[in-house]
């Protein structure tokens, strides 16, 4: 076990040139998440969710401040190095979905393994699409399936690569409320097993209830 945590956010500050001066969405975060932990990050559209969950993800840079990821400090590395911590040690499930039209169920699920050139990615999938209730749908394509099946579907597909990190971004947001929970279950079901940290980006304070700590934001900044 790391003596350091999974994720560890300083002062995080991000903002943008415009017209009429810089325009600060996020302004002096911190916080720490420890190996296999669970995190909300809630607040109403427009609070800088989402820009925290891609500065603390690495898929952008911040104005000021740091983030470590796995103990590496994503600042003082190239882009490259980026996407391979990335691509080693973290999950992502998004709001829609993102599965590939031209692929099956298991062709979605089994991508991530087969770019690493992981000759058990199908033995794998197979049992993630087990595990989130969908074995039956293994050669179903993503329009013949339902938004809470697509989104089981990008579930069992961000966790093939057991990451130790999950970010999820609003991930029961196209879903209705029954689907959302089942969701949000096979989820933190997933994360219990496999010892993954996660992220959750959500406005839904019922959602929020069901991690074990939640970060409240409101106009960029930390209020909780």
């Amino acid at each position: 076990m790391n003596s350091f945590p999974i994720l560890n956010v300083r002062d995080l500050t991000k903002s943008y040139p415009t017209g009429a001066g810089r325009l600060t969405v996020l302004r002096d975060v911190s916080f720490t998440l420890a190996e296999g932990a669970t995190c909300s990050i809630l607040g109403p559209s427009g609070s800088g969710k989402t820009t925290l969950l891609g500065l603390a993800a690495g898929l952008d840079r911040p104005t000021s401040g740091s983030v470590l990821l796995n103990g590496i400090a994503l600042a003082e590395i190239s882009e490259d190095e980026r996407a391979r911590v990335r691509k080693e040690h973290v999950g992502f499930v998004f709001q829609n979905f993102q599965l590939l039209p031209t692929l099956t169920a298991l062709e979605n699920v089994t991508v991530p393994m087969e770019l690493r050139g992981d000759r058990s990615a199908r033995t794998l999938a197979l049992e993630l699409l087990r595990r989130v209730g969908l074995s039956d749908r293994s050669d179903h394509y993503p329009a013949q399936l339902s938004g809470g099946e697509q989104q089981r579907i990008a579930l069992a597909r961000a966790f093939i690569n057991r990451p130790k990190i999950l970010f999820a971004d609003e991930p029961t947001g196209n879903l209705d409320a029954e689907t959302s929970q089942r969701v949000i279950d096979i989820m933190l079901e997933l994360n219990r097993t496999a010892g993954t940290a996660l992220v959750l980006v959500t406005h839904d304070p019922e959602v929020a209830r069901l991690t074990e700590r939640t970060i409240r934001l409101r106009s960029g900044e930390m209020i909780a």
